[in-house]
C-alpha cells in the first residue's frame, strides 16, 4: 500500500530557507544533490513511512506520533494519519530543533 505525501506550508517554508542556505553556503550543485537526496527520502516515506524514528527533541515533548527520516544533512520531520504522511519541517540537521518547535507552537496558538 502507497501512502500519500503532503507537504505542508510550513515544511514547504523550511525548504525555500534550506535551499537558500545550501546555495549560499556551498552551491547550486550541492543543492541539486540535497534536493535529488529529499525526493528519494519523501519518495521512500511513501512507501515504508513507519521507518523513521521518534525524535529527541519531539519525544520530550510527548508528541510520539511525529517521526523523522535523515536525508543527506537533512531531517524530514514527519506525522502518519491513516494512508497520509503529513511532512511538518525539513530542516538542516545542524538547526536547533528546540528552537524550531517552541517557535512554531507558539505562532499555532
Amino acid at each position: 500500500m502507497s501512502f500519500k505525501v503532503v507537504i505542508l506550508k510550513s515544511a514547504k517554508s523550511d525548504l525555500k530557507d534550506l535551499r537558500d542556505y545550501v546555495v549560499a553556503k556551498f552551491s547550486a550543485q550541492a543543492w541539486s544533490e540535497t534536493s535529488r537526496q529529499l525526493q528519494k527520502s519523501l519518495a521512500m516515506l511513501a512507501d515504508v513511512p513507519r521507518i523513521g524514528s521518534v525524535p529527541g527533541e519531539i519525544e520530550m515533548l510527548n508528541l510520539d506520533e511525529y517521526r523523522q527520516v535523515l536525508s543527506g544533512m537533512s531531517r524530514i520531520i514527519y506525522e502518519i494519519r491513516q494512508d497520509v504522511v503529513f511532512i511538518h519541517a525539513i530542516v538542516d540537521v545542524r538547526r536547533d530543533m528546540v528552537s524550531l518547535l517552541t517557535k512554531r507552537l507558539l505562532r499555532s496558538s
